[in-house]
């Protein structure tokens, strides 16, 4: 427990100052693409074009951010095979603090009472859960559950990056949300990993629920990248945390065998619908500060 506790926490910090780094690098990307004023880098609805996200994933602040998601990556993934489901991807997903904080010095935001009101509650929700935790489950399910994951991991995102496109610049939430689905995705896919201990390389080749993991990484990544560049880094990211928390957390309880201890599943109940609900308010109360700072930033005309 202790292990799979610090290992989270490691995770969250990896994955909180990765944001606002990516954050950064998007941004500067964002300006420099409008200050040219290419045609090819909007939709038609006003989001980023494929070819304007590509060439934020090159800065050297989103490269930064990646490397530490990727570190991020690996030490969730171990935290997800020695916890239940609902404490560390709720642990992981605490990363909320850890970009609001650093999104102060590296983005200029100000954050407002209301936003560190619902930070503390986030914070104060994932002491009850750690201390409501129970043993986690084995993760062993049937082999059509793993091709169903894949199979719903597929049309999330291919259908998730549709819907984005199509709403343009009002669509930051809808993707931290829909890469948060993506991420709890790789969560579940981990958990039920076959081939893994004891490892058998050819089960693990062979289990659908890897290729479940690649296609939820892989795709959240990208419409996280969509959502930094449109909107709000606090705004995304909890909307992100209500994705990779609420589904992975029923599924481990529901299918995968979590628990919490003897007498304290109320305070697991309560913690979880806490953490879930600070995430939310942190979303509403940053929606548009992703605006107002690329307005806030934009280059001033020249004299004539």
């Amino acid at each position: 427990m202790i292990i799979g506790l610090v290992t989270a926490v490691a995770a969250s910090t990896c994955y909180g100052v990765g944001s606002v780094l990516q954050a950064v690098g998007s941004r500067r990307s964002a300006r420099a693409e409008a200050e040219r004023a290419e045609p090819d880098q909007l939709t038609e609805h006003g989001g980023p074009s494929l070819s304007s996200t590509a060439k934020a994933v090159v800065t050297w602040e989103f490269l930064l951010g990646t490397v530490l998601d990727f570190v991020g990556f690996l030490l969730g993934a171990l935290s997800a095979r020695l916890l239940p489901l609902f404490l560390s991807q709720t642990v992981i997903s605490a990363n909320l603090v850890i970009t609001a904080v650093c999104s102060i010095k590296l983005l200029g935001i100000r954050l407002k009472r209301p936003e560190w009101a619902a930070i503390g509650v986030v914070c104060g929700a994932l002491v009850m859960l750690a201390v409501a935790a129970g043993p986690e489950g084995t993760g062993t399910t049937p082999m059509a559950t793993h091709w169903w994951l894949l199979l719903i991991s597929v049309v999330l995102i291919a259908g998730g990056s549709l819907l984005v496109r199509r709403l343009g610049r009002s669509g930051a939430i809808v993707a931290g949300l829909l890469s948060g689905l993506g991420f709890g995705a790789l969560g579940i896919g981990v958990r039920i990993l076959d081939g893994v201990d004891p490892f058998d390389l050819g089960r693990l080749l062979g289990d659908p629920a890897l290729y479940a993991i690649l296609v939820g990484g892989i795709g959240g990544m990208y419409l996280h990248t969509v959502a930094l560049q449109i909107g709000s880094v606090n705004g995304a990211t909890a909307a992100l945390v209500v994705g990779e928390t609420v589904v992975p957390g029923v599924v481990g309880v529901v299918w995968l065998g979590d628990a919490t201890r003897d007498g304290l599943a109320w305070l697991g109940l309560l913690g979880f619908v806490l953490a879930v609900a600070g995430a939310v308010a942190v979303a509403h109360y940053g929606e548009g500060e992703g605006a107002l700072q690329l307005e806030s930033r934009s280059p001033e005309p020249a004299a004539h």
